[in-house]
């Protein structure tokens, strides 16, 4: 299945910073939306990084308190990791064990599309087991 398949239908904002927002400002928006990464946007919408709760614990151990007052394009994880909606689930999978992220911006054409997480992808191949499963009961069944 592609990730196209997985974000079709899909109608939800994604929460994005922008490079001048602030290590505090960006851990606000990630508390109040109850998310764990978010991708960092140019002016024009472009990706040009994702800041995660990971960021969060990195820039805190090397800058200490200090961090708080620094900006995205001072601690966000650049250059992106991005796929295409084109891009397989088993594809995103392996990108991102062997990447160890837990986020992918999906970009067409140069312009973000959605946004997916590694809980999006595994509960889609669930998803697409349990059906097999059920088919092949049925099947089984009927003979």
């Amino acid at each position: 299945m592609s990730i196209a398949k997985i974000i079709a239908g899909r109608d939800f904002e994604i929460v994005t910073c922008k490079a001048a927002t602030t290590v505090s400002e960006a851990v606000e928006l990630l508390t109040e939306r109850r998310i764990g990464a978010m991708p960092v946007t140019d002016e024009e919408g472009r990706v040009i990084g994702v800041f995660s709760e990971r960021d969060v614990i990195r820039c805190l151990k090397v800058h200490g308190g200090k961090a708080l007052d620094l900006d995205m394009e001072q601690v966000m994880t650049s250059p992106a990791v991005t796929v295409t909606s084109d891009t397989s689930e088993n594809q995103a999978l392996a990108l991102m064990t062997r990447r160890r992220i837990r986020h992918l911006p999906v970009v067409d054409n140069g312009r973000m599309v959605d946004f997916v997480s590694i809980g999006d992808l595994v509960k889609s191949r669930i998803d697409s087991i349990e059906s097999e499963a059920q088919a092949m009961r049925e099947y089984i069944h009927s003979v």
